[in-house]
C-alpha cells in the first residue's frame, strides 16, 4: 500500500464541513482533529436519497466508515445474515422454522445452522484468510474487514435501532473481522456447497438390516435421465435463481467515441443479497462508486472516473460430484485405487431456543462433504442416496475461494478495460460471475472470470459415471468416479487456486462493437462474434437462448448498427418494458384464441370458460409490461401456465436452428391441446380473482410502501423482458403483490469531455429497510415512474448537492456533523 500523510482525509473533512456548515451541520478545525487519537475514523457525506460518499485515509478507516453506514441503513438485514454464518438462527428463531430462501437454502434453521458451525469450527474462514496472496484476500482486504466490522460495532454501540424487523432483538450483536469474512465467504459458496447443505447435514451412513434407497446410478435406466433434467433445472431455469443483463457498447457505436456500459443485476429484494450503493474515497488511492451486496466491504459493481463495469450470474458450474466406492464392511471407508480412505467425521452442536442443543454429524471425503441431495429445499433437489455401496461427495471451488473481495477491489482500482482483465485474471475471486466492461477511451471487454473446478471436457469422458454422462452434457454438471486416483482435476499452469482453470481457458471478448449477458452462456455474448471452444462446464455452445437474451441481443445488435448512442439510449433501453415473446407469439394467439368455436375454451377442472373477450384483450396489447398496459397480465398467466406445461422442443412449429439462434425457435403451436385449456385456466383464474382481463399491468403488480401500493414496472424474464421484475402469485392479494427479485441497482455510464463519467442509478429498493427512514421508499417511487439519479462522482458535484448532509465518524467518539432522523 503506497503512503499517505494521516492528516489527508481529515483536512479534507474540514474542507467539506466548512462547506456543509452552510446547511446546518457543527464543524471542528482539521488540526484539533489530527492531535486526538479517536481510533479509527471516516467522513461520510450523504447526498440525495441517502447515497453516502465515504473518505478515509487508510483501508481500515475507509472499512470503518463503510460498516458504519450500511449498519445505519440496513442492521437488521445484516445482523440476521451474521446469525446465518454464525449457525445460530435455531437459538434465535428456531430449530424447525424455514430460512428466508435469500439467507440460506436449507429447509429448516437446524439444517442451516449444523452446516455454517460446522465450517466455521473447522476454522475454515481463518484458513484461507491467513493463505498469503495471491491464494488468499491480502492485507488491504484484512484491513477493510477489520474496519468494517469496528464501523458495524461502533454504529451499535451509539444508536437505537428503529426498525422494528430487530428492534430490541438479542440476536443483534457485536460482530468480528470473522464474520464479515464468513459472509464473504458463503457468498462465495452460494451455487455449489451453499445448494447442497440439507444434503450435507442430513448425510447419514446405511445401516445394516435397514433397507438402502434406490441409487440414481444404478440398473434403473430411466433414473439418470431424470436426474439431467432436474438438474438442468436447478443450474440452468432462468427463473430458478437470480440473474442479470449487462451490455457495454464500443466507441465506434457511441456518439462521441467513448464507451457505454449497462447493467441491470436481478437480485433479491430483501435479506443480505440486496444491494446498497455508496462512494468509496481513499485520496490518491481509490475512487470507486457503484453497489455492494450487504456485509460486502467493497464495491461490487459500479464505475470510476475512467471504468465502468457489471456483473452477470454465468452458466458455469462451480462445483462437481464425486461417486465415492465404498468399503463393502464400512460405508465410512471409501476406496481410491482400490486403497482404503476414511471419511473424516465432524461432529457439531448448535444451540436451539426452547430446548437442548442438536448434535449433528457430517462427513468429509478428500473431496468435500458427503451429501444426499444438492439443491435447495424450495425446489425438487437431485437425490444422491448413500448406499452400502455407493456415496457421493461434492468439489466446490467456492467453498475453498476467499478472493471476492480482493477481485472486486482490483476492478475499482483498474483505469481500462485492460486493466480490468488483467484484475480478473490477476485475483480470480470471482465464483459465478461474468464481467462487462466499458471505459473512457472506447473500450469493451466480456470475460467469463468465473472459480471453476478444473472439469475439461476430456476428464468428463474418461471419468464420469452412469449419471455423470447424462448430467454433464445437460449441465455442465459433471459427476466424477471418485475411485480412480486418475480422476483428479490438476491445476491449469496460471490458475492462482487448485484444481481450478487459469484465465486462460475463459471465455473472452475484447473490443467487440457490443458485449452482452442475460444469464446464457458466453456463446452470443455478440451474435455476429459467436465465442466458441470452451469447456461444457462453462456453458454451452449451439443451443436454444432464453427469450431475454434473444430479446437484448435484438435490441443490442440494433442499437449498436444505429450508432450515435448516448446515455440516454441505456436509460430507454432499461424501460423499453418491452416483452419479446409478446412479440413472437401475441397476435398468432390472438387470432387461434378468436378461432375457437363459440369463443369458448374448456379448462382443466372441465369447465368451459368464455374466452372471447379475453381473446379481444390479447389482441390489443401493446406487448410491454409498463404499470399502464393493459392485456399484460392475461397473457403472463396464459405465457406461465403454457410453457409450464410443454416443453420449449414442443412449443413451436419451426424449431431452433444453431445458425440462426436469434430468430429461432418461433411460431407457437396453437394446435396443442394445451393451448386453450392454459387459455381457460388463465381466463378463470383472473374471474375468480375479481381481476379485470384488461385492467393496467401496475393495478396488480405492486409493492406497499408506507401503506400505499406502488405501481412496479417490468415483468417475468420467462416473456424475455429485460426489465426483470419476480414476483409471487397471489390472486387473494391483488396479483403479484410483492417482489422477491429483479432489477435491483441500475447504472447507466459513459463520458464525455470533462473530467467526470456521466451516470444515472437507480436502487429499485432504496437504501434502507427500515420503513421509519426516509429512504426506504424514495428510489422506489422513482422506479415506479421510470425516473433515475444523476451519479455525483467528482468532488464539486458533491458540495454542490442539496441539503449535504456531513458526518466525522471516529471509533472513540460520537460522530461530528449532522446525522438528522431524516436520514434513517
Amino acid at each position: 500500500m503506497s503512503f499517505r500523510p494521516r492528516f489527508g482525509c481529515l483536512a479534507l473533512a474540514g474542507i467539506v464541513l466548512s462547506a456543509a456548515a452552510v446547511t446546518g451541520p457543527a464543524s471542528a478545525g482539521a488540526g484539533s482533529e489530527a492531535r486526538v487519537d479517536r481510533g479509527l475514523s471516516a467522513v461520510v457525506r450523504y447526498t440525495e436519497y441517502g447515497i453516502p460518499h465515504i473518505v478515509a485515509d487508510d483501508y481500515p478507516g475507509l472499512g470503518f466508515g463503510n460498516g458504519w453506514a450500511q449498519a445505519r441503513d440496513q442492521v437488521c438485514a445484516l445482523a440476521e445474515a451474521f446469525v446465518t454464518v454464525r449457525g445460530e438462527r435455531s437459538r434465535w428463531f428456531g430449530a424447525r422454522t424455514a430460512p428466508d430462501p435469500q439467507s440460506s437454502s436449507a429447509g429448516a434453521n437446524l439444517a442451516s445452522d449444523l452446516y455454517y458451525r460446522g465450517v466455521r469450527e473447522a476454522g475454515t474462514v481463518e484458513r484461507l484468510g491467513a493463505a498469503p496472496p495471491p491464494l488468499g484476500p491480502g492485507r488491504e482486504v484484512a484491513d477493510l474487514g477489520r474496519g468494517w466490522a469496528t464501523g458495524y460495532n461502533t454504529w451499535l454501540r451509539r444508536n437505537r435501532i428503529t426498525d422494528p424487523a430487530c428492534a430490541g432483538a438479542g440476536w443483534v450483536r457485536a460482530i468480528t473481522a470473522v464474520d464479515v469474512a464468513a459472509l464473504d465467504l458463503a457468498l462465495s459458496g452460494l451455487a455449489g456447497e451453499g445448494r447442497g447443505i440439507d444434503g450435507i447435514t442430513a448425510a447419514r451412513p446405511p445401516v445394516a438390516g435397514e433397507p438402502a434407497p434406490q441409487a440414481l446410478d444404478s440398473t434403473a435406466p430411466a433414473a439418470p435421465a431424470s436426474a439431467a433434467s432436474a438438474v438442468r433445472r436447478l443450474l440452468v431455469d432462468p427463473g430458478r435463481r437470480a440473474g442479470s443483463n449487462a451490455v457495454a457498447f464500443r466507441g465506434s457505436t457511441t456518439a462521441n467515441g467513448r464507451g457505454l456500459l449497462l447493467g441491470n443485476p436481478h437480485f433479491p429484494w430483501r435479506g443480505e443479497q440486496r444491494f446498497w450503493q455508496s462512494q468509496q474515497t481513499i485520496p490518491g488511492e481509490l475512487d470507486v462508486m457503484g453497489g455492494s451486496l450487504l456485509g460486502s466491504t467493497t464495491v461490487s459493481i459500479g464505475h470510476t472516473a475512467h471504468i465502468a463495469w457489471s456483473h452477470t450470474v454465468g452458466t458455469g458450474v462451480p462445483a462437481n460430484l464425486y461417486q465415492l466406492t465404498l468399503d463393502p464392511s464400512d460405508p465410512t471407508v471409501y476406496l481410491v485405487d482400490g486403497r482404503p480412505e476414511r471419511m473424516t467425521r465432524r461432529v457439531v452442536t448448535v444451540p436451539v431456543e426452547d430446548g437442548p442443543p442438536v448434535t449433528g454429524t457430517q462427513w468429509w471425503t478428500r473431496y468435500g462433504p458427503v451429501l444426499t441431495s444438492f439443491g435447495a429445499a424450495a425446489d425438487p433437489p437431485l437425490p444422491l442416496p448413500w448406499t452400502s455401496e455407493t456415496a457421493y461427495a461434492i468439489n466446490d471451488a467456492g467453498s475453498a475461494n476467499p478472493r471476492g473481495s480482493t477481485t472486486a477491489l482490483a476492478l475499482a482500482k483498474a483505469r481500462d478495460t485492460r486493466g480490468i482483465l488483467d484484475a480478473v485474471r490477476r485475483t480470480q475471486g470471482l465464483p459465478w460471475a461474468n464481467t462487462v466492461a466499458a471505459d473512457s477511451a472506447g473500450h469493451t471487454l466480456y470475460v467469463q472470470s468465473q472459480t471453476l473446478p478444473r472439469i475439461t471436457d476430456e476428464i468428463a469422458r474418461r471419468c464420469s459415471t452412469a449419471l455423470g454422462r447424462t448430467t454433464y452434457p445437460a449441465s455442465g454438471l459433471a459427476v466424477l468416479d471418485g475411485a480412480r486416483g486418475d480422476c483428479a482435476l490438476g491445476t491449469d499452469p496460471d490458475a492462482v487456486q487448485p484444481g481450478t482453470f487459469g484465465p486462460g481457458a475463459m471465455p473472452t471478448l475484447r473490443d467487440a462493437p457490443y458485449v452482452e449477458n442475460s444469464n446464457d452462456s458466453a456463446w452470443l455474448t455478440n451474435a455476429e462474434h459467436p465465442l466458441v471452444g470452451y469447456e461444457r462446464v462453462f456453458g454451452d455452445i449451439g443451443a436454444t437462448r432464453s427469450p431475454r437474451t434473444r430479446g437484448a441481443i435484438e435490441d443490442v445488435s440494433s442499437a449498436a448498427a444505429r450508432g450515435g448512442l448516448r446515455v440516454e439510449d441505456l436509460q430507454a433501453q432499461q424501460f423499453a418494458n418491452r416483452a419479446p415473446v409478446g412479440d413472437l407469439v401475441a397476435d398468432d394467439v390472438a387470432r387461434a384464441c378468436a378461432a375457437l368455436p363459440g369463443g369458448r375454451a374448456t379448462g382443466t377442472d372441465g369447465a368451459v370458460v368464455d374466452v372471447a373477450e379475453a381473446c379481444r384483450v390479447l389482441g390489443r396489447w401493446d406487448k410491454t409490461v409498463d404499470t399502464g398496459s393493459r392485456g399484460a397480465l392475461l397473457f403472463d398467466r396464459f405465457w406461465r401456465r403454457f410453457t409450464a406445461a410443454v416443453p420449449d422442443s414442443e412449443r413451436w412449429k419451426v424449431p431452433f436452428a444453431p445458425s440462426d439462434p436469434v430468430v429461432t425457435p418461433h411460431t407457437l403451436d396453437t394446435d396443442s391441446p394445451i393451448f386453450s385449456r392454459a387459455l381457460a385456466d388463465s381466463v378463470a383464474e383472473l374471474d375468480a380473482a375479481g381481476i379485470d382481463a384488461e385492467s393496467r399491468w401496475g393495478e396488480h403488480q405492486f409493492v406497499v410502501r408506507d401503506g400505499r401500493r406502488v405501481p412496479i414496472p417490468g415483468g417475468t424474464g420467462n416473456l424475455g423482458v429485460w426489465n426483470v421484475v419476480e414476483a409471487d402469485w397471489d390472486p387473494a392479494g391483488g396479483g403479484y403483490p410483492d417482489v422477491s427479485y429483479g432489477t435491483s441497482f441500475v447504472q447507466a455510464v459513459g463520458w464525455d469531455d470533462s473530467a467526470c463519467p456521466v451516470a444515472r442509478t437507480l436502487l429499485t429498493y432504496s437504501q434502507s429497510s427500515n420503513p421509519r427512514s426516509a429512504h426506504h421508499a424514495d428510489q422506489t417511487l422513482l422506479f415506479s415512474r421510470e425516473r433515475w439519479v444523476t451519479s455525483r462522482f467528482c468532488e464539486h458535484d458533491i458540495l454542490a448537492a442539496p441539503r449535504l448532509r456531513v458526518l466525522t465518524v471516529h471509533e472513540h467518539d460520537h460522530p461530528r456533523g449532522a446525522d438528522p432522523a431524516d436520514l434513517g
